[in-house]
């Protein structure tokens, strides 16, 4: 079955509904069984869950410890460009917004990854905005080629390609790839998403399973949370990560949930998603998702970070910036969001082990592949 039908198939419809009608039973249910089906799943994202939210998260944390240990990766993002044609109504890199453009050389972009390994990250995630003709696949693949002798791990956030184009994003040294589907809602994604490429909902949707074939050996999903109904947007991102691990069981799958934070001349978000739900929506897929490994930003506040860590959290980034050339020359103004925890990596590093926990900057994984 593709994916398309698995997200309006029966059994989805079902789970869908779930979220709305479960009841103490059904959550009960899903708490007390060792692999939880698409409807237990359902359950821990409804309204009932909400009531046995500590529940949830002592489940979580056992299942984490059990798991994953005490160890969180560490990552950063590295922004190449600002440039768009698309335009997304809840983000600063639209085509309409009026902040300053920047794509950068790549000796900028190699000295800006130079700064980020004498840091320590030994991972990082190469992002731009959406322009064929300023941001094309060629310079892409003479960045990755570029930063691939001193990176061990290279991961992009950029347009979504075609199959040819992750092989070739893939040779040149890209292990990772990054593609959020913003919003699993058709409805929803068509009123935020208003012209260019990425308007085509299809398209984005397959693009992690090509990046997959392609050979990228992590590939990871997303939903901007705050945009629609949280919970079913959860559901489908689960069942996302599931289909996925399913059909390309040689990929590491990520799944991420990062809320609509303030961008300039963007939205705000229309269906705001509180600390709880987001707390309940992590528990749900550490429960349902138990080898899936779960990626928190720097949009969340240091408080909530570490809030939630022991959660099921075990990727992070940390240190970030969001706009080109941010880690030698910030210019907030050309920044693709506001960040909340925005801390030295050092710092927040020195936290994870206050609590207990490893900062990992070396993707091992990544070096016994070689």
């Amino acid at each position: 079955m593709s994916l398309a039908n698995e997200l309006s198939g029966p059994l989805h419809r079902a789970a869908a509904t779930m979220i709305h009608a479960a009841g103490e039973g059904d959550v009960e249910r899903a708490l007390s069984v060792d692999q939880l089906d698409l409807l237990d799943f359902a359950a821990l994202l409804s309204r009932a869950a909400a009531l046995r939210l500590e529940d949830l998260a002592r489940r979580a944390r056992q299942i984490s410890l059990l798991r994953w240990g005490r160890s969180v990766q560490l990552f950063a993002p590295l922004y190449v460009s600002n440039e768009c044609t698309q335009v997304c109504t809840y983000c600063a890199f639209q085509r309409r917004s009026s902040i300053p453009r920047r794509t950068l050389a790549v000796d900028e972009v190699v000295a800006e990854a130079r700064m980020l390994l004498e840091t320590g990250f030994r991972h990082i995630l190469l992002v731009s905005g959406e322009h064929p003709k300023l941001v094309p696949l060629s310079y892409l693949e003479t960045v990755v080629a570029a930063l691939h002798p001193e990176v061990p791990a290279l991961s992009i956030e950029v347009a979504p390609q075609s199959l040819e184009g992750y092989e070739r994003l893939v040779h040149a040294g890209t292990e990772g790839l990054v593609v959020y589907q913003e919003t699993y809602d058709r409805d929803v994604y068509a009123r935020v998403h208003l012209s260019g490429r990425k308007a085509n909902y299809d398209w984005r949707l397959a693009a992690p399973e090509r990046g997959a074939a392609a050979g990228m050996r992590r590939v990871g999903l997303g939903a901007l949370l705050g945009l629609a109904d949280w919970a079913t947007d959860v559901l489908a991102l689960g069942v996302h990560a599931r289909y996925l691990m399913r059909h390309w069981w040689r990929t590491f799958v990520t799944v991420s949930l990062p809320r609509l934070r303030y961008a300039k001349d963007a939205i705000a978000a229309p269906r705001p998603v509180s600390d709880a739900e987001m707390t309940q929506a992590i528990c749900a897929l550490r429960l349902f998702l138990p080898d899936t490994g779960i990626v928190l930003s720097t949009r969340e506040s240091p408080r909530f970070r570490h809030g939630v860590i022991p959660l099921g959290v075990t990727h992070a980034s940390a240190g970030s910036r969001t706009e080109p050339g941010g880690y030698s020359t910030p210019a907030p103004e050309s920044e693709q969001f506001r960040i909340d925890d925005d801390r030295p990596a050092e710092l927040f590093a020195a936290a994870l082990r206050g609590q207990g926990y490893d900062a990992v900057w070396k993707d091992w994984e990544a070096i016994l592949h070689g």
